[in-house]
Order: structure tokens, then C-alpha cells, then sequence
């Protein structure tokens, strides 16, 4: 252990009120859900110490939101910026998904957590990964209206015309389940500016302007249609 980490692990020792012993480390093999447990709540002196006294950064464990989730996606469930940081610069695959499909990435993006977001894809966030429905993390986040999110991930090269399992792509997503309001139109006027096909149709050949329409969101309506959607 480097002495600045050493004198890191000892002042987090001690604001977990935990015994200080200039003994080496115990490193540990195999699994640790303690770490995953140290993630979840956010705990980031505890994560330091858990993992220079070497627990597996990829430990697996359960927490109140998913099934064998990692510690990177642990933290990501409930937000906490610092400790996903620390957990990517050991070097945590961003990429890991739990029994659910979610991955630090795809529900970093879903949630609307932007900062995380941008963590995971400073560390190689697969941009063609899918969820458990088969959408990229682009989908999910123009569902919910998150237009950081969304703005981010369109500087990358994401697929912006990709479908999921529905059929329906980011642009369909968006309308379907948007509410019309200011954050979903942002949202369908970035992906035109960003060359979504406005007239890419759902599985049942129903089009993004016919699903604006039928939901009476004219604001929306009137950017595919000035985009060339029919």
C-alpha cells in the first residue's frame, strides 16, 4: 500500500470507528459482499478500505434493488458519484450486469444520473450493450425525460436509430411514453438535430409524428413535421 493510500485507509479507520493497526493488510480472496454492501450505502472510506486490503473489485452480492450486482453498479443504484469514481479508477468494469441486465451504464443513463454517466464512459462504457427490454442506454433515458443524459450521450457515437425489443427506437420511445411537455420535446429536437429517422415506424408500421398526433402532443408533432416526418 502507497503511503497516501495507507493514510487515507487510516483516516477512514477511524471516521468508521473502526481499530487502527499498522499491521499489514488482510487481503482477501474470492468474494466480497461487504464491498458490494460498503458501495450500496455509499460508504466511500469503507470501499477504500475494503478494497486495499484487497477485495475483488467485481464481487458479487445482491442489494434491496438487484440480483448479483457488482460494487460500481451497487453505487450507481443509489447515486453515489464518489464512490463509482473511486471503484473506476481501480479499475471496475462499467460494463458488469447484474441477473437484471442493468450494468453501472445502461442505469446510470435510465435514472438520469449524469455524472455517473459520464464516469462510466470515461471508462470504456460499452454503447452498444442492451438492457433486459434490448435497448440502449439512449432509450431509457429519452423515456424518462432526462435531457443531460440524453445531450451526453449524443456526443458519442450511440446508435441513435436502434430498436428494442418493441420496436421502438430512442425518437419512438420518447413520444410514446413521453408526456409531451417541455424535457420530451427537448429531447425529440435533439434527436432530429442529431439524424434520427423521424419516420422510422413501431413494429406496427405506426410512425413518431402518428404517435404525437394521437396523443395530442402538438408541440412534438410540429418538430417531426418540420423534420420531414409523415
Amino acid at each position: 500500500m502507497t503511503l497516501h493510500r495507507r493514510h487515507a485507509a487510516f483516516a477512514a479507520l477511524w471516521l468508521l470507528n473502526l481499530p487502527i493497526t499498522f499491521a499489514q493488510p488482510v487481503h482477501l480472496t474470492g468474494n466480497s459482499p461487504a464491498l458490494v454492501d460498503a458501495a450500496a450505502r455509499g460508504q466511500w472510506g469503507k470501499v477504500l478500505v475494503l478494497l486495499d486490503g484487497g477485495a475483488p473489485i467485481e464481487s458479487r452480492a445482491d442489494t434491496a434493488r438487484s440480483r448479483n450486482a457488482t460494487p460500481v453498479l451497487a453505487a450507481t443504484q443509489g447515486n453515489h458519484v464518489d464512490v463509482v469514481r473511486l471503484l473506476v479508477s481501480r479499475g471496475a468494469n462499467v460494463n458488469a450486469q447484474d441477473a437484471q441486465q442493468d450494468s453501472a451504464f445502461l442505469l446510470a443513463s435510465a435514472s438520469g444520473y449524469t455524472d455517473i454517466v459520464q464516469a462510466t464512459l470515461a471508462a470504456g462504457a460499452d454503447l452498444a450493450s442492451t438492457n433486459r427490454y434490448g435497448g440502449t442506454a439512449l432509450i431509457p433515458a429519452c423515456h424518462y425525460g432526462h435531457v443531460d443524459t440524453v445531450r451526453l450521450l449524443l456526443t458519442t457515437r450511440i446508435a441513435v436509430d436502434h430498436a428494442n425489443n418493441l420496436g421502438w427506437t430512442a425518437l419512438l420511445e420518447a413520444v410514446i411514453l413521453g408526456d409531451g411537455g417541455l424535457a420530451h420535446a427537448e429531447i425529440v429536437r435533439m434527436l432530429i438535430a442529431a439524424k434520427a429517422d423521424v419516420n422510422l415506424a413501431d413494429a406496427q408500421g405506426v410512425t413518431p409524428l402518428q404517435h404525437a398526433l394521437a396523443r395530442k402532443q402538438v408541440h412534438v408533432a410540429e418538430l417531426l413535421r418540420d423534420a420531414g416526418g409523415r
